[in-house]
């Protein structure tokens, strides 16, 4: 091993397969491009950057598939993971982060350890030859140069999708006489609170007036040469949710099942959800409202909205666009690029959807590659898991004609037999099988019943 394994970009699959090479004992180079160019969603120069608190999703693992993803990759040491419980916030059953503290985290754990040297500089162009193995791991904003170099190599038409940011709200500026805390269905987190969130009201009247004006604002323009990307399904931008109907909010992100407002007793027309940003509580994260309407427009539309009617906004939102390979006509089974068997790709340019599955790809990429570099060989998880369940949908597993991002699900998942789940839980049952062939996969003894 006297050559190190390359591993370009910093985010959350490149940290993480990071790490999973030097904990193997293999030699890596990071590359990484910020803070020298930034991207038009980071802000900082920091390892494994978030731009939502809430990135990590659910973290219940015997009923939700990506709460299964979180247990298998704290199972397989996942430095992400381990960041994320260390820096976790209040957020009923998700598993919510304060940003700054994960990425401090993650950043300074890579850089302290002796078999990681970490280059701050861009690759622009494909990896020069004598690298012998490298892991392409620059996420969905990779840079226009590399992604040319790469359309070039593989001869494949670009993929695109836009992606959008939810704004951030001060909390002095809530009007929390107005608003209330709770979660909905009063259900506890993993700290045992069953207030997480606080909840903005509006009537009916303020509600339409709410869409009509979503509808009205002033939207980004987009290059020509964009307009024809779609937007994914998971991360709608609220005004485009809005023109699919007058209720479609609030049978989505403004849906009021669940909530009581103490002032009347009853569940109201429509609410707008907030969830803790930090951990000092100070910024506030407007659940679900991704948005492309113009800087000045979002402050005030968003401020029809009684509780938020002098809310100051520590961020607001956004729109970016994200490119992604045709994975399952790209890549093999061990994210190696058919074209050029010396790269593999991880994240979310392999088109899985969401940071906790770019890390999950990362992991795994990191994993293939420290085997390889060591001489030895290693199988792939099991479908059954979700480790194995997202690597082969990418890989194998999706139609290569109609390829889009996907979010990990138990649609992804081998069905069990009719006589296993005849009467029971399928979900728990999958996510039992699921540990249980993990624990296998890693040479543990088997945790699950």
């Amino acid at each position: 091993m006297s050559k190190p394994v390359h591993v370009v970009g910093g985010g959350l699959a490149g940290s993480e397969a990071v790490w999973q090479l030097a904990r193997s004992g293999v030699p890596v180079v990071l590359h990484e491009m910020r803070p020298v160019r930034q991207t038009e969603a980071h802000k900082t120069g920091s390892l494994g950057e978030l731009v939502c608190s809430n990135s990590f999703r659910s973290d219940e693992w015997e009923t939700n598939a990506v709460g299964l993803l979180h247990e298998e990759m704290r199972r397989a040491s996942s430095l992400v993971m381990r960041a994320a419980d260390t820096h976790k916030l209040p957020a009923g059953g998700a598993l919510a982060v304060d940003r700054e503290g994960f990425a401090a985290a993650v950043t300074q754990t890579l850089e302290d350890h002796p078999l990681i040297e970490i280059l701050r500089r861009e690759v622009d162009g494909l990896p020069p030859a004598e690298w012998d193995s490298v892991i392409v791991a620059t996420g969905p904003l990779t840079s226009p140069a590399l992604a040319s170099a790469i359309k070039s190599l593989t001869g494949e038409d670009e993929l695109a999708f836009f992606d959008a940011i939810a704004p951030i709200v001060e909390h002095e500026s809530i009007a929390m006489n107005v608003a209330w805390l709770q979660s909905r269905y009063d259900k506890k987190g993993p700290g045992g609170g069953d207030a997480d969130y606080i909840n903005c009201a509006l009537d009916e009247t303020q509600y339409c007036a709410f869409v009509d004006a979503l509808l009205a604002g002033e939207k980004t323009e987009f290059h020509e040469w964009e307009k024809s990307t779609p937007y994914f399904e998971g991360c709608l931008p609220i005004e485009v949710m809005a023109a699919r109907g007058v209720d479609t909010l609030r049978f989505g992100p403004m849906k009021p099942v669940g909530l009581r407002d103490p002032k009347t007793g009853r569940r109201p027309y429509a609410v707008v959800q907030l969830r803790q940003d930090n951990a000092l509580g100070t910024l506030w994260n407007m659940v679900g409202f991704q948005t492309k309407l113009k800087h000045g427009e979002q402050l005030r539309i968003f401020r029809m909205i009684p509780a938020l009617a002098d809310a100051r906004f520590a961020r607001l939102g956004g729109i970016h666009r994200n490119t992604f390979l045709n994975s399952p006509r790209l890549l093999d089974g061990e994210l190696r690029l058919k074209a050029r068997p010396a790269l593999r790709f991880a994240g979310q340019i392999t088109g899985v959807e969401g940071y906790v599955e770019s890390a999950a790809i990362g992991l795994l990429a990191g994993r293939f590659a420290a085997a390889e570099a060591m001489g030895r060989s290693i199988a792939a998880p099991p479908p059954t898991t979700a480790l194995g369940a997202l690597l082969t949908h990418i890989t194998k597993g999706a139609d290569q004609a109609t390829f889009q991002p996907m979010n990990v699900n138990f649609g992804l998942f081998p069905p069990l037999s009719e006589s296993d789940a005849r009467g029971r839980d399928r979900k728990k049952l999958m996510a039992h099988r699921a540990i249980a062939d993990l624990d296998v996969w890693l040479g543990r003894k088997a945790a699950a019943e």
